[in-house]
């Protein structure tokens, strides 16, 4: 009697572990469900890239020893890099804008496809076969790739900077890596992608060599179309919480998700979006008081030799009573978020170039902030930069001073290119060093 009672326990049969296909129950899994979503990611990833491209191009990486480039030893993978055009004004402000905005939009769909890929990651034995070694080993960048992408993309537009090292350099390098993984996977996927979009929508309908149609599927909670559905509402409502900071307008106040999109940057001339303080910066009052001095000069390795370059000073009041030009430009930044157009005044920077270089076409500059530490308080322009007429070093914005916090006494102010080349609280203009 004894021994009866314990006999049902001898019959205890331990769960599957996640190593076992009978782990894996939903009844939504399957080869169809998997290449919908993976042919949303390969378009959408493919524009990711490319507008990832275009905002690093954006940056002019390979001007004054690469002032502007935090992603140093890039060799081969700088091989695209062109001349970043001043044209149209609001460039940078949608092709980053696509990025950050997609990115955040995707989010749903990757997590989703990951979810039903999920047993694959888990199957034993790990290769079978040096193809399927390889397979897997680009499986396992493609995911955390794909991970660490997003994450500190996400991060990086929350300006909450958790990660080890600088932002630039992670994010880039780890594009490359996961780029080149997603290749190599679409490469070999593709066949079967392809297959499973001409087949029955029914997964058990067709032939599963794929591992991902359940052995025992538990009953249905919700249809597959349905949990499509749900995906797509997700990314649509994410959508709608993010685009906002890049539309501006009314739009700005939807932008729940975004740091600098719904929130509330003032009135004025000067209420528009801050992404740093004077404060923040560590910017004294004495810094930008009636003391300061632009200085600029030219004749740099990339000067012209025109042999007339010279060095001049010049307080606020003296670039004032200079020819004052005005440009309704853009801030476009690379967390996502922009500015309508503002109306800007001040001296054109390549007035300035021929104050002190003469005559002859302006070269490029580099402009050196107030400020002593952090990135981009040194940044550099490209020749066309400096030749556009809209570019200026802005004294004024909306008809009034500009703020502290916008950088007062002068600013840079350039079509099409990042916020960050925008520099604040200009101290020096050096002319051809670049």
């Amino acid at each position: 009697m004894g021994a009866d009672r314990f006999r049902p326990f001898s019959r205890f049969t331990p769960p599957p572990l996640p190593t076992s296909p009978s782990f894996w129950r939903s009844p939504l899994r399957g080869p169809r469900l998997t290449a919908l979503l993976g042919v949303v990611l390969l378009a959408g990833i493919t524009l990711l890239f490319v507008t990832g491209l275009l905002s690093y191009a954006a940056y002019n990486p390979d001007l004054a020893g690469g002032v502007n480039d935090k992603t140093p030893d890039k060799g081969l993978l700088g091989f695209y890099l062109f001349s970043w055009p001043t044209g149209p004004r609001w460039l940078y402000r949608l092709t980053q804008g696509v990025h950050v905005t997609l990115g955040v939009v995707l989010v749903p769909v990757l997590l989703a496809k990951l979810w039903s890929v999920i047993p694959k990651l888990f199957t034993m034995p790990p290769a079978r076969s040096v193809g399927h070694a390889l397979e897997r080993v680009s499986l396992l960048l493609l995911v955390g790739g794909a991970l660490f992408e997003f994450v500190t993309g996400l991060l990086n537009i929350q300006l909450d900077y958790v990660f080890p090292g600088s932002f630039y350099p992670l994010h880039f390098y780890g594009a490359w890596v996961f780029i080149g993984a997603f290749a190599v996977h679409v490469g070999l996927r593709m066949p079967r992608t392809v297959r499973a979009l001409r087949e029955s929508t029914d997964p058990r309908a067709a032939d599963d060599d794929t591992g991902l149609v359940a052995l025992r599927p538990a009953p249905p909670t919700v249809s597959r179309r349905g949990a499509l559905g749900l995906v797509g509402a997700g990314s649509l409502l994410l959508f709608l919480t993010t685009v906002g900071q890049s539309l501006g307008g009314r739009w700005r106040r939807t932008a729940l998700l975004a740091p600098h999109g719904g929130a509330d940057p003032g009135g004025g001339p000067n209420g528009f979006q801050i992404n740093k303080s004077a404060a923040g910066v560590g910017i004294r009052a004495r810094d930008i008081g009636d003391d300061w001095r632009l200085t600029v000069e030219g004749g740099g390795p990339g000067a012209p030799p025109s042999g007339g370059w010279r060095r001049v000073r010049l307080s606020r009041a003296e670039l004032l009573r200079m020819p004052q030009y005005e440009a309704a430009l853009p801030i476009a930044c690379v967390e996502g978020w922009s500015t309508e157009d503002l109306r800007w005044s001040g001296v054109r920077l390549r007035d300035l170039a021929a104050l002190v270089g003469g005559g002859g076409a302006p070269p490029g500059v580099l402009v050196e902030s107030v400020q002593l530490s952090g990135a981009f308080r040194r940044a550099a322009l490209r020749d066309n930069q400096v030749r556009d007429p809209r570019s200026l070093l802005a004294l004024r914005v909306g008809g009034a001073d500009l703020s502290p916090d916008h950088g007062y006494p002068a600013r840079i102010i350039v079509p099409a290119a990042p916020g960050v080349l925008n520099t604040k609280w200009v101290a020096r203009l050096t002319f051809g060093e670049v």
